[in-house]
């Protein structure tokens, strides 16, 4: 096979970065648009919502909570990945169509998670932003068969990953043809306990010195505890992140996934306000939700 000049990787800081991902490639950060809200370098994202989708009434109430507060994406997992086989696994379509009813009584673009590739198809139908988790960060098939879809991808780095391979997985869905990426770090698994995992804020500058996509930060997973998401979260926008994703349930402990580390609607409405001020402080602003037309 003929090589070209994206098959040669740039080393920026020590850190070998694959060509079409490098910010050497590109002189200014990128856009990414997903259901009409952009991800970039001056506005920041506030995505929210279930982790899982477990009933009508939990979404909608969720989904209504969210937009309230000034969140701009509604998050939701139809198909859902757990440790355990005997965990809730999500409504599969059924959870799909009942993101399609809370985008549309809303106004608010849905992302959600695909797992398999014979669900990329279906769910790109459906969802405005598809989201590849940590679990399968190195799926590579999968990535190649998102990165040939026009939807834009929320890519979460892999529980054990190192940046490097972050940014190689970004790569697979880029060298398809999909520029549409942005980047979750989403924490990591080291010798610490006290937390689920050990939220690599460090990681915000480091990728946007290295790569040229947007980057977000989930500190719910990051964190595993409801009470340190207000803080991490906000600890992420003055790190630089361009947007966050909170996993929000109207009735955390009856929540069937993460409860624990999900906050509720008036939590979430006086997070909003302080990242407000934080995005004030750092040149930036909160991208306003859609208005329903």
């Amino acid at each position: 096979m003929e090589m070209n000049h994206y098959n040669d990787p740039s080393i920026i800081d020590g850190c070998t970065v694959p060509e079409r991902v490098s910010s050497r490639s590109r002189i200014a950060p990128s856009t990414v648009t997903a259901g009409g809200i952009s991800f970039g370098p001056d506005g920041i994202v506030i995505i929210a919502g279930p982790c899982a989708v477990e009933s009508r009434e939990q979404l909608l109430v969720t989904a209504e909570a969210v937009k309230r507060s000034g969140g701009m994406m509604l998050r939701g997992g139809a198909f859902k990945p757990r440790t355990s086989p005997y965990k809730f696994q999500g409504l599969g379509e059924e959870g799909i169509r009942l993101l399609e009813e809370a985008r549309e009584k809303t106004g608010l673009p849905i992302v959600t998670e695909v797992m398999d590739t014979r669900q990329v198809e279906f769910v790109s139908q459906h969802a405005d932003m598809l989201q590849v988790g940590s679990r399968n960060m190195q799926n590579y098939t999968l990535l190649k068969e998102v990165g040939m879809q026009k939807k834009p991808v929320l890519l979460k780095r892999g529980m054990m990953a190192t940046i490097e391979e972050f940014l190689m997985a970004a790569e697979y869905i880029l060298n398809q043809g999909n520029e549409q990426v942005v980047l979750c770090e989403r924490g990591i698994r080291t010798f610490e306990t006290t937390t689920r995992n050990t939220l690599d804020i460090s990681a915000v500058p480091v990728l946007k010195n290295l790569c040229h996509l947007p980057v977000i930060v989930d500190p719910s997973h990051g964190t595993g505890h409801r009470w340190m998401v207000p803080s991490m979260a906000k600890a992420a926008i003055a790190a630089g992140a361009d947007g966050l994703i909170l996993e929000v349930h109207h009735k955390p402990e009856e929540a069937l996934c993460d409860g624990h580390q999900s906050i509720d609607p008036d939590e979430l409405t006086g997070l909003m306000s302080d990242i407000r001020k934080i995005a004030l402080a750092v040149g930036r602003y909160i991208v306003e939700p859609k208005t329903k037309a």
